[in-house]
Parts: structure tokens; sequence; C-alpha cells
């Protein structure tokens, strides 16, 4: 079974075919934010520790870190700042550094800056996900020695110099390259997690049938485990949850071992728990009776970050009391 192993610095997440759906949280991304961009702009970082303890606290187990901001005013004084290739190094560094002294888990550094990239590798403490490479030749020269130097895994999206192909053959194919190339620098596999790419279903109707059919392509064919943005499926539809929702317990059905998602949202975790217990990757169901007592706290009155965070810190004092007697 392939298994593709991130570090932080203390724990250890395997994403694979016979393991527990990995959530990988996205909200620590000022893409689209305006708030979060203007407060990394002034070297506020409040809304990414509190992302950072929410996530983890309502299921993610590995953070994307995304450091793809634009600073409106800097940019004005000083063009520099109008450079992706100036301000992402810089920023991302930060970022890891935060979010590492807030929670412990393994990060996936996000940025299409090269730069960013090996300096968020840098500050990494453990062995991220980084996060990518696509099948354009220049990016594939330019991030799979990064992957090779610091042997860690990749995410390997499914297009290259032509753009996305809306035919899941191409898709498949542009796939199949990465996992060649990263071969030849020595690059196994199993440290390869394909993103097969997500159409979103109000405009194109068989998007969930192709990437199912996509999915299972990559994972018997190439040995590959996969993730996607998960909220793609949903885009420009009314009531995206309840599609990202549905959307999600098929594709781990059809083999995907991982999603870039907000695991702030109940209806998507709910269903992504019941797939792990249904999978038989819940022992006994235990994750999915900690999640029940979770649900009936929302019954009760309160949201799903806060009784997420209660059931998390009741769990951590049961832990550290077991090893405070032991």
């Amino acid at each position: 079974m392939t298994r593709t192993v991130v570090e932080s610095k203390t724990k250890t997440v395997i994403i694979g075919f016979d393991e527990p759906f990995c959530v990988i949280g996205e909200r620590i991304n000022p893409t689209g934010r305006k708030k979060l961009a203007a407060e990394l702009e002034m070297g506020n970082f409040d809304t990414v520790i509190k992302d950072a303890l929410e996530q983890v606290a309502c299921g993610a187990t590995v953070l994307d870190i995304n450091s793809g901001a634009v600073f409106t005013n800097k940019m004005a004084i000083d063009p520099r700042y109008a450079d992706n290739n100036f301000v992402e190094p810089t920023l991302m560094k930060q970022l890891i550094e935060i979010v590492q002294q807030t929670v412990d888990v393994p990060l996936c550094i996000d940025s299409s800056v090269p730069a960013a990239l090996e300096a968020g590798l840098s500050a990494c403490e453990g062995r991220p996900l980084l996060n990518s490479v696509t099948g354009e030749e220049e990016r594939l020269e330019l991030v799979l020695p990064l992957v090779k130097k610091y042997n860690v895994p990749v995410v390997a999206i499914s297009n290259d110099d032509t753009g996305i192909s809306p035919d899941p053959d191409v898709r498949f194919a542009v796939a199949k390259k990465i996992v060649e190339r990263a071969a030849d620098f020595g690059i196994p596999a199993h440290d390869i997690v394909v993103d097969p790419l997500v159409m979103p279903i109000g405009a194109m109707a068989t998007a969930g049938q192709q990437v199912f059919a996509l999915v299972r392509r990559l994972r018997e064919e190439l040995g590959v485990n996969t993730t996607c943005g998960a909220s793609n499926i949903s885009f420009g539809m009314p009531h995206r949850h309840g599609i990202n929702a549905a959307f999600l317990p098929m594709a781990i059905t059809a083999g995907m071992t991982s999603a870039i998602m907000n695991p702030v949202r109940q209806v998507e975790m709910e269903a992504i728990r019941a797939a792990n217990f249904l999978m038989n990757h819940d022992s006994n169901g235990g994750e999915w009776i900690r999640f029940a007592k979770v649900i009936e706290a929302v019954e009760a009155g309160a949201t799903f970050s806060e009784a997420s965070a209660a059931a998390s810190s009741a769990t951590s004092g049961r832990r550290g009391g077991r090893r405070a007697r032991g």
C-alpha cells in the first residue's frame, strides 16, 4: 500500500489507501481574503493563529500555508512589493514560524514562487508536503530538485504548458509524466500526491464522474495518493456545502486519500468521519463516537468550532493525565 509520510516536529501523518482520509486545512491563505491580506501587510498574525487553532480543533491533520498576499499599500510606496518573488519568500517564512509556534501538525507549503517554497522548506520542522509541481517543463526543473534536496513529498497538479484539459485522459497523462520525471530525480511514486483537478459540476455535468474515474486510475495504474481542492466541485452553485459533503465520501470510495478543504464546516467533516468509519479506517468507530459528542454539543447550542475545541481540549487533558501518571 502506498504511504506518503508527512511530519511536524513531533507528529507523523500518513496519507495512504488504508489510512483515514487526510484533511488539509486550507484557511491560511490570503487569496480572496482581503481582511487577512491587510492584516499580514501590517505584520498582524492574529487571524493566522486563530485559523491554525480552529482548523486543528475541527479535524485538520495537516495545514496548508499559502503566502500569496498582495500588499497594496506597500506597493504604492515601494514597487518591489508588486513582485511576488519579493513578497512571498519572507512572508512564507514568517507564516510557518508563527504556525509552528501555535500548533504541532505537519504543514503543506503552498506557493507558485520557487523561492517561497525553498524559504518554507528551510523554516519547516519535520517533513512538510510541498504544494506544488505541474507538468510544465520549467516548473519541473525548478521544483523537483527542491523535492529531492529536502526529501519531501510533493503535490503534482495535472496541468502543463497547454493549461487544464477538460479531457480526463490528458490529465492522467500529465500526472504520469510528472511521476516519471520525478523518478528521474530519484523521487519515488509514494512521495507524489496527485491533484487530478476537480472541475466545477455547474460547468461540466460529468465533473464528478471524471474525477472518480481518474482517482481510480491514478491509484491502480500509478500507485499514487491523491488530493484536490474539494470546494472546486461546487463552485458557482447554491448550498455549496451540501454538494461538497456528498462529493467527499464518493471521492473517498473511489480512492482519494486527502483533500485541501475547510475543516470548520460541520457538514463536510461529518461526511468524512462517517466515510472513514464505513471504509474501516476508524477502528471500532472510536473517532465517530468522539465526533458524535461534538455534534451533541452543537445541537445543545455551541458552534461547531466551539464544540470541536472543547472536545480537543478534553482529549488533550486526558492524554496529559495519563502521561503524568506514567
